[in-house]
């Protein structure tokens, strides 16, 4: 077997594309165009229960290798969470809006929280939710008239699907991976896959809001 290009992109090694899963003509770009990729990215997730210091997600490829880490703020420990790549560098901010209805977040770019770094809004599509629906605006659809993407499905089940705004146009899905590991250590993991020229840090930025509204909804 040929020894890999250390140089090479760790993305480029794309697997069989389904004939099931169609491929937008131009990528998805939310977050950057580094994070779209020509073939399905699968990508799992990981959640530490009881770790704060170290990251509550981890997220790797299909490797083991790691692609991103989400953090929060001892100071701001619920309202807010930092997407870094895997080498520690800020790829977005993800802050709760306070005193909405709605549960609203906002992700913005790096570690910013300025207007002109907005990325995206999400927030539930109504106030009473007997499963997941949540719905994401673009920076630059202030008007919020229609959705750009959508989740719809079962956050206790770890089985959510991303789509195209109020399309029935797939560009995520995630489901439950039981482990001994996730028993035994007390970790929640399961697995995402992306599909071809989706923005892929986008769909974890997402996740982990998902994750948030969630865990309010226990409390």
């Amino acid at each position: 077997m040929a020894n890999q290009d250390p140089n090479q992109d760790p993305y480029s090694y794309p697997p069989p594309v389904s004939a099931s899963v169609p491929i937008p003509a131009a990528p998805t770009i939310v977050i950057g165009p580094q994070y779209c990729a020509p073939y399905p990215v699968d990508l799992a997730v990981v959640k530490k229960v009881l770790s704060i210091s170290d990251g509550n997600f981890v997220v790797t490829d299909v490797g083991g290798n790691v692609v991103f880490k989400v953090k929060g703020s001892l100071m701001t420990l619920r309202d807010r969470r930092f997407l870094v790549d895997a080498a520690g560098n800020p790829v977005a901010t993800l802050r709760r809006k306070m005193m909405t209805a709605h549960d609203r977040w906002q992700a913005f770019r790096g570690e910013s929280t300025e207007h002109n770094d907005l990325i995206f809004t999400l927030k539930r599509s109504s106030l009473i939710q007997f499963k997941t629906k949540l719905d994401v605006f673009l920076a630059q659809n202030t008007k919020e008239d229609v959705c750009d993407f959508r989740i719809k499905g079962s956050w206790f089940e770890r089985s959510c699907v991303v789509y195209a705004g109020e399309s029935n146009n797939v560009v995520a899905e995630m489901h439950k991976k039981h482990t001994v590991e996730s028993v035994l250590i007390g970790k929640d993991h399961f697995m995402v896959t992306v599909y071809p020229n989706i923005d892929f840090a986008f769909i974890v930025a997402i996740i982990v809001i998902l994750d948030e509204i969630n865990e309010d909804a226990d409390d």
